[in-house]
This record gives C-alpha cells, structure tokens and sequence, in this order.
C-alpha cells in the first residue's frame, strides 16, 4: 500500500508547493513612477483625438507617394530582417512553454554479459551458465516541477521579447514610411528650386542683351554690361549642385525601396495637400501609439521577468523521474511477466552556491533598473519629438506668410528698379543686381519653407506613433 500512494504523494506535495509559488514571484505592473503627462511643451489639450491612428494612406494624398511607401513595405530589407527576428522571438516563446513539459526518451538495449566462476565461488565443471543475455526496452521520464514559477516567470519573459520584437518591426515600419516620404518631399524641393534656379537663368540671359542694347544708348555703361553677366552665372552655377543633390536623394530612396540605384518617379510640390488637422492627443497615449516605447516598455518587462528567475535559485527544486519498461533474459519471454518501473521524486536546495546566486539576482535587480531608465528616456525623447516636430510645423506655416509678402514685394521691386534703368538716371544697374539677387533667394526659400511644413507634419505623424495601424 506504501508503494502504491508514493506516486500520489510526490505529486500532492509538488502541487502544494507550485501553490506557494505566488510568494516568491512578483506580478508585472508598470512603475509608479513612469513620467506619462505633459511631455509635450506648451500644450494644455484635453482632447484624446491623435493623428497617430490615421492609417498612413489617409495622410497622403498623393497617390505616387503612396505607391513607393507601399513597395518600401513590402521590399525593404530592414523590415524583412525585423520580420525574421519575430520569427526568432516566437521559436524562443514555443522553447519556453514546451518546458513545462517532462522530457520523454525512448531506448531498446541488449546486454551481454560473462563472469567468471571463481568470482562467484562456483566449482569448476558445476555446469552453470555464467553467460548471460539481457534485453530491455524502456521508456524514461523527467519533469521539473514549476514550484517557485521559474518556468512561469522565464515564460513570461519570452513572451515579452516576443512582443518587443514585434514592436520594433512596426516601429521600423513608421520610421520607413517618414523616411520615404521626407525623401520624397526633398526630391519635389529640388526639383522646384532647379526650376526656379533655370527659369531665372533664362531671364537673366535676356538681362544681359538688354544692358547690351542699353549700353549702345548710352544709358549704362560696359561694367553693367558685365555685372548682368556674372549675375547670370551666379545663378547657374547652382544647378548641378542641385541635379547631383537630386540623383543623391533619388538613390538613398532606391536603397529603402531594395531597388538599384536610379530614377523615381514622382508629382510636383505645388500639387501636395497636407493635412490641416493636426491633432496630437495626449502624451499618455504614446505608451500604445508609440512602437519603439512598447518596445522598452516591453524590454523593461523582460528584465523584470529576469528578476523573478534569479530569485526562484534561491529556493530548491523538485524533480520527478519516472521509468519503466520490458526487461528479459530470453527473447521469446520478452512479453512475458517482465515488466519494471520507478518513480523518483527529489528537492535540490541550494546550500553552498548562495554566493553566486545573490550575485545573479544583484545582477537581474540592476539590469532591470537599467532597462527602466532606458523606457523613460525614450518616452521623454518621443515627447521631445512631438514638441519640435509641431513647434516646425507652426514655424514653417509663419514664415510662408510672412515669405509671400517678401516675395511680392521684391518682385516689384525688381519691375520697378528694371524700369528706371530703362527710362531714368534715377537708379543703376547695382540696384537691379540687389533685388534679382534678394527675389531669387526668397524664393529658394520659399521652397525651402513648404519642405518644412510637410516634413513636419510626416515627423509628427511618426512621433505620435503613427503609421503601423
């Protein structure tokens, strides 16, 4: 009756065990003292409403952009390695849950064995058989029993590098799409600016057989005729640095498309409609927007989870060994009343490596406040981001105001100081120069003052988390 109850013995005191485990182990709550509220200066909104859940399609109108992000998504080899690390991630998750497992081997072996009959003080010539043959077959189990939830805990922490590579995927994909479309914007700006750059230079062709005819009249004399000169290859002498600044950011773009280097097709800056609403929610709501700050949340979680397993070394371990089978002298009894088996039930309480397993918990303990820090300080960074990236959009739509007002004023300024020359002594040629130079800059940067709008609105888009719904 003792031999029959040991099995359920062992397995009654392993369950009253496994239910202390709750004691040892702490839950996961995120710290009190994460900084979640008022990341973002100077904002006093209320209102839960965030860009960050537009589907990235719904914030750009033009279809072309859409299409090179579509094919960045689908080519981009950075996403692709991101995807393989998920793919790592969840092996390690299905590792950690087939632990809680026993282990199972099969095995078939034949003995042969011989012994000498002095050995066994047997006479010579007794006519027993010291040969003999065994044969066995046999099932061997082990099972390390979750007492303290080392297994649950190491679990857990699978789980959370599984999601924190998940995470990092989308947030490579966010970062993907901002990149692609500032690069997209970039190439409209150049491309505008060399139109402007090639239209002035034609224009200032013409300046140049003007002073001619004017010089022949007496009006100007030969240094006019000159200055008009090297104003127009002033202004020329700026476009290949734009056409090499142009093929520059057409092969960066290839290179996140997984193309070869070459030609983009794309629209004009004048036809792109941001969006007007730009609504940022509250700094709170980057903790489920925001990939890359799941992504520390959930690396601070596994260091936690790492935390529980060097505590769980300080307290003893029980495993159970089972084994059993068929064991026979002759083959052909092999199935006959040969049957065997055991259970071994056993604690292990570690005595004199307590040294080392204070080291590891010491260890885990400043890792996790490691990775604590690491998840603040991103959190503080993507909030500094929000901040500027809204801060620029604000300055950018400033300035095209103020722009459009310089540029028309230095536009009749160059109509009206062109018909002076023309028709008075009241001015010179120098106060032409100065006001073609003064136009030509304003409007380069002009261009240069949409970038910055829409480039802002693409790095608040990423800031706030968006861009992986």
């Amino acid at each position: 009756m003792k031999t029959r109850n040991q099995p359920y013995i062992i397995l009654g005191l392993a369950g009253l065990l496994a239910l202390s485990s709750c004691k040892v182990n702490k839950v996961y709550e995120r710290p009190g003292e994460l900084k979640t509220v008022n990341l973002y200066r100077d904002s006093l909104k209320t209102d839960t409403t965030t860009m960050a859940s537009l589907p990235w399609r719904s914030l750009f109108a033009d279809t072309i952009l859409q299409n090179l992000i579509q094919e960045g998504i689908n080519n981009n080899l950075d996403l692709k390695t991101a995807v393989l690390k998920i793919a790592e991630a969840q092996a390690t998750l299905r590792a950690s849950k087939a632990a809680y497992l026993p282990s199972l081997d099969a095995g078939v072996q034949v003995t042969k064995a011989k012994s000498s009959q002095a050995a066994l003080n047997f006479p010579a010539g007794s006519g027993i058989n010291l040969n003999t043959t065994t044969y066995q077959a046999s099932l061997n189990a082990s099972w390390e029993v979750n007492i303290w939830g080392q297994l649950s805990s190491l679990k857990r922490q699978a789980l959370a590098n599984f999601l924190k590579s998940d995470a990092s995927k989308r947030a490579a994909q966010t970062q993907l799409i901002a990149d692609i479309a500032n690069y997209y914007y970039n190439l409209l700006s150049y491309d505008q600016q060399l139109r402007i750059t090639e239209e002035t230079v034609q224009n200032r062709i013409k300046d140049v057989e003007t002073m001619k005819s004017l010089k022949q009249g007496a009006i100007v004399n030969g240094a006019a005729v000159v200055q008009s000169e090297a104003n127009r290859y002033a202004a020329e002498v700026s476009i290949p640095d734009l056409k090499q600044s142009i093929r520059e950011i057409e092969n960066a773009l290839c290179i996140l498309l997984a193309r070869a280097p070459g030609p983009i097709k794309r629209g004009v800056l004048a036809d792109q409609v941001p969006i007007k609403q730009l609504n940022i929610g509250l700094s709170a709501q980057l903790l489920s927007n925001r990939p890359d700050v799941q992504a520390s949340e959930y690396a601070f979680r596994s260091a936690f989870e790492n935390t529980n397993v060097a505590h769980s070394y300080f307290y003893p371990t029980l495993t159970i060994t089972a084994s059993g089978g068929l064991s026979s002298l002759q083959l052909k009894n092999f199935f006959d009343n040969s049957i065997f088996y055991n259970l071994v039930g056993g604690l292990t309480q570690p005595i004199f490596n307590k040294g080392q397993n204070k080291a590891r918990y010491r260890i885990a303990q400043a890792q996790q406040k490691e990775t604590f820090n690491t998840f603040q300080q991103t959190l503080l960074t993507a909030g500094q981001e929000v901040s500027n990236a809204l801060n620029s959009y604000e300055n950018a739509i400033s300035k095209q105001q103020i722009r459009d007002k310089q540029i028309a004023a230095l536009t009749k300024s160059v109509d009206y100081t062109n018909e002076l020359l023309r028709y008075s002594s009241a001015t010179n040629y120098t106060d032409v120069l100065t006001s073609e130079q003064s136009l030509l800059a304003a409007q380069l940067s002009g261009v240069n003052d949409r970038l910055q709008e829409l480039q802002a609105i693409v790095n608040l888009y990423r800031a706030l988390g968006g861009g992986w719904q």
